[in-house]
């Protein structure tokens, strides 16, 4: 298989369009609406009439039939302005792919139009308060009852039930052959009878919130199962080789950010008479910044090369590794701005200080950094399973 080391001029020019369209809104937009606890509506809604939403989803449902790559490139465009829009990640990345690869041509028509131009946000829930990062210990179950399927269960730090439509659940189902349980997914109205959720308050700033969901019996028709019941790992690793994909990208985009209000400061600010920037105790971290950050958009690009070319397992090793680095990098870049910026990287004014927490994030969401190890031990070392 051959995978280009640069991106194709129809990708970097989405990338450029992007940017020029973050841009006009810019971090300190999504400062003050996160802030005041309030909505980036009017991004979201400028990034789906644009058509960037749902590039990666097919045209016939208003997608704009690209592939992960390129909902990657946009995603990262956006937190590289300074916007990390989490939804996109969520939405398009994940339940648009599993939906567009494993779901009927009634829901595809019914879910995927809504997801690519932002009227039909879908949340994604799989993370559990006793089963963390571990989709193999999800308790979250699924039985039918006559041609209905009575979902129960809890989610924690599921992002955006408040703006979603519907939701996307991983719950486990028997195998009637086996008695084993194996995970499905369905589709959950987020006003269904039995679905509550709670905000969970997060130290970070940001407009997209987290929740706890309690599912009590959520009565769903039999057509909110998404693809074959007996698919199990398949269909749900299609949505995760996304998501890692996709959080490669969004941690990328922080750092970009960061180093570039690192750089920008570094040339400007003088102290006896010549800019910090040219003292190596300030460039050379700053350097190494530009070397990891660019390190893992090269596995990010790997990744979502062998994911659109349908080797998934290729693809899981490499986004797991990028997801992995792209956390790293972006702790470490928003660590050297505010350094770099001293007294200043804590103010307000300057607006470094908060990166810092909303990188930090990476290292934990969607999948911890020691179950990214735990894969590449098991999987890429062939080492002995140890969970």
């Amino acid at each position: 298989m051959t995978i280009a080391f640069s991106e194709s001029e129809e990708r970097q020019e989405l990338r450029r369009q992007v940017a020029r369209l973050a841009a006009t809104f810019g971090r300190d937009y999504f400062t003050e609406k996160a802030r005041k606890g309030e909505k980036t509506t009017e991004l979201m809604e400028a990034v789906g009439k644009a058509g960037y939403l749902g590039v990666n989803l097919p045209e016939e449902f208003g997608g704009g039939g690209g592939g992960i790559g390129d909902v990657a490139a946009v995603c990262e465009e956006l937190a590289a302005q300074g916007c990390p829009l989490l939804m996109m990640v969520v939405s398009p990345a994940i339940c648009g792919t599993v939906i567009s690869r494993f779901g009927t041509e009634e829901q595809k028509q019914k879910w995927l139009p809504g997801i690519c131009d932002g009227t039909g946000t879908m949340a994604f829930a799989i993370t559990e308060p006793d089963a963390g990062s571990n989709s193999h210990r999800i308790t979250t179950t699924a039985r039918r009852d006559g041609d209905e399927w009575l979902l129960k269960g809890q989610k924690v730090f599921i992002s955006g039930m408040d703006e979603a439509e519907n939701v996307l659940v991983v719950a486990r189902t028997e195998d009637a052959k086996t008695g084993k349980l194996k995970p499905c997914l369905f589709v959950v109205p987020t006003d269904a009878k039995g679905l509550t959720y709670q905000h969970i308050p997060m130290e970070f700033t940001s407009p997209e919130w987290q929740f706890q969901v309690f599912i009590d019996d959520v009565r769903l028709p039999a057509d909110s199962l998404v693809g074959d019941e007996d698919a199990g790992l398949i269909q749900l690793f299609a949505g995760l080789n996304p998501e890692r994909i996709m959080a490669a990208s969004f941690s990328t985009g922080i750092a970009r950010h960061a180093l570039e209000r690192a750089t920008a400061y570094v040339k400007d600010r003088q102290v006896w008479g010549e800019p910090i920037g040219a003292h190596q105790g300030i460039a050379h971290p700053l350097a190494q910044s530009k070397i990891e950050i660019e390190l893992a958009r090269l596995m990010t690009q790997k990744a979502a090369a062998l994911y659109d070319a349908g080797d998934d397992m290729g693809a899981g090793e490499a986004a797991n590794m990028a997801k992995y680095a792209a956390a790293e990098a972006a702790c470490d870049a928003a660590d050297r701005a505010v350094q770099a910026h001293g007294g200043n990287g804590i103010t307000q004014e300057y607006g470094v200080g908060g990166l810092i927490l909303a990188a930090r994030v990476g290292r934990i969401a969607p999948v911890s950094r020691e179950m990214i190890l735990n894969f590449v031990g098991m999987h890429s070392l062939g080492l002995p399973k140890s969970y």
